[in-house]
């Protein structure tokens, strides 16, 4: 049995052997049924990586032919494959990556790296070990997604855990930061006027009011990316007026609470924006 698709560009498809036994067409026309039924959604998302980009046209084409109400509804996030420095992960070779030995490695990295910056002091065996793993989890999640979901990558584990690059825990150092300057100080919860905003201060706000648009972004055009090269240029803006403004010794006591505030609402930012990519961003670190 099969199905002419030729006038819209493709093939002629078999979607069952002379034998009556199926084929992965089949199994997927009778999962994308399956699924409708269990869950009769607006949309659904197929995350499948580009190599089968023809098999999701194929699929969409035969369920439209079909009439199935759901086949304009169905939609591939395609995205690139992931490699390692040494190269392609390939099943034949034996170079597949066991998730768990990433895990474990990623959590002795950032282990490593937290305590050549010293800043472990305080911190229990069982805090420990929840933060290493915040921040191992972090780094993984964020350098899988803040590459455009169509291009190919290369996965760096050392790379990945970088508290001064484009990374989870560059922006979770930045949070925990705010956090640490924030639980110092008493905040005015009246409304705060500032006498005219200076540069960094406003470019900070001006980045802060973006990120509505942002997520809607994100979500119409299936994109992560762009969520977490948000966060990410957040974190860096702020770095930037941390350096170049005090808080604490802010040249008013107006100055200091417009500055608190601009900082609660970066944390709350940072802490909003990574939530949504998945990843968690401590208190402390």
């Amino acid at each position: 049995m099969w199905i002419d698709l030729t006038s819209d560009g493709l093939d002629e498809k078999i979607v069952q052997r002379k034998d009556g036994t199926s084929v992965y067409i089949t199994q997927d026309l009778g999962l994308a049924d399956e699924k409708y039924k269990d869950f009769p959604y607006d949309e659904s998302i197929y995350v499948i990586a580009d190599e089968q980009n023809y098999h999701m046209k194929v699929l969409k084409l035969i369920l439209q032919k079909l009439g199935k109400p759901y086949a304009d509804r169905i939609h591939h996030l395609s995205y690139g494959m992931v490699e390692l420095p040494t190269g392609r992960m390939k099943t034949r070779e034996g170079t597949v990556v066991d998730a768990d030995d990433l895990m474990d490695e990623l959590v002795k990295v950032a282990a490593a790296k937290t305590e050549e910056l010293g800043k472990v002091s305080g911190f229990n065996e069982a805090e420990l070990k929840e933060l290493y793993e915040t921040i191992a989890v972090g780094a993984l999640k964020f350098f899988l997604l803040r590459v455009d979901p169509k291009k190919r990558m290369v996965f760096n584990p050392e790379e990945s855990i970088d508290f001064h690059g484009f990374t989870g825990p560059f922006i979770q150092y930045t949070h925990a930061r705010i956090k640490s300057v924030l639980r110092s100080e008493t905040i005015n919860q009246e409304s705060v006027i500032a006498d005219g905003l200076l540069p960094l201060e406003k470019d900070l706000v001006f980045l802060l009011e973006q990120f509505n648009v942002v997520v809607q972004q994100a979500a119409s055009e299936f994109n992560p990316s762009l969520l977490a090269i948000y966060a990410f240029n957040l974190a860096k803006l702020f770095n930037s007026f941390y350096a170049a403004h005090s808080i604490r010794n802010a040249e008013s006591e107006e100055k200091k609470q417009l500055r608190l505030k601009i900082s609660t609402l970066t944390a709350n930012t940072i802490a909003a924006s990574m939530s949504l990519l998945g990843i968690k961003v401590p208190e402390r670190m």
